[in-house]
C-alpha cells in the first residue's frame, strides 16, 4: 500500500468527476473569485468546500463559525444556499471578534469553527475557538501543511512559525482528540473532548 497518492491533474480531474457536486451558485462564486488577485490562492478548492459542507451535515452543526473568509465560497458550502438570514459577517480583528462572541454568546456556544485567519495568529485562534466551541465540538483549521514549508527547516517566516505552533500545540493538547488530513493543504480536525 502507498504511503501517499501523488495528485496529478488528470487525478485531480477524476477526483472531480466522480465525486464534486458542486452547484450552479459555488461554481459561479469560484469561477468569479478566480479572476480577483490572489483568487485562487486565497480561496478553498471545491472538494475542501464539500467536505466541510459534509461536516457540519454529519455533525449537525447548526451554529458555526468562521474566522477568513475571501469571498464567503466556504461560508456559502457550510450554510448552503438561502442563507441571508444564517450569515452574520464581522470584519475585523479575529481575536477582537472572538473576545467579542464569548462576551455575547458566552463559552461551549458553537458547533464547528472553521480557522482559515492570518496564520501568525492560528495559536491565539485556536486557544479562543477552543473556549468557543462546545464540548463534543469541531475545530477545523485550514493550511495546516502550508504549502509544505512546515517539514522544511528553512522557512522561517511569520506564517509558516505560526502554523508549525499550532500544530505542536494541537498534537499535545490533552483536550482535544485531533487528526491532521493530507488534503488541499492541511486540514486538521480537532474534537473538543467532553462530550
Amino acid at each position: 500500500m502507498a504511503d501517499q497518492v501523488i495528485l496529478s491533474s488528470p487525478l485531480l480531474d477524476y477526483v472531480r468527476d466522480f465525486s464534486l457536486r458542486e452547484d450552479d451558485v459555488l461554481r459561479e462564486l469560484r469561477e468569479e473569485t478566480a479572476e480577483l488577485p490572489g483568487g485562487t490562492a486565497l480561496q478553498i478548492n471545491p472538494e475542501e468546500g464539500q467536505f466541510l459542507a459534509l461536516l457540519v451535515r454529519m455533525t449537525g452543526a447548526a451554529d458555526v463559525l468562521e474566522l477568513g473568509t475571501y469571498t464567503g465560497y466556504s461560508a456559502l458550502c457550510m450554510a448552503r444556499a438561502g442563507v441571508a438570514d444564517r450569515v452574520e459577517q464581522r470584519v475585523e480583528d479575529a481575536a477582537a471578534v472572538l473576545g467579542e462572541l464569548l462576551a455575547e454568546r458566552g463559552p461551549a456556544s458553537f458547533d464547528l469553527v472553521f480557522i482559515d485567519a492570518d496564520k501568525v495568529n492560528y495559536p491565539r485562534y485556536y486557544e479562543q475557538s477552543l473556549e468557543l466551541v462546545r464540548p463534543g465540538g469541531l475545530i477545523v483549521v485550514d493550511n495546516t501543511l502550508f504549502f509544505g514549508q512546515v517539514a522544511d527547516p528553512a522557512f522561517t517566516d511569520a506564517n509558516t512559525e505560526g502554523v508549525r505552533a499550532l500544530n505542536a500545540l494541537l498534537r499535545d493538547d490533552e483536550r482535544v482528540e485531533v487528526s491532521m488530513l493530507t488534503i488541499a493543504d492541511g486540514v486538521t480536525l480537532a474534537r473538543r473532548k467532553g462530550a
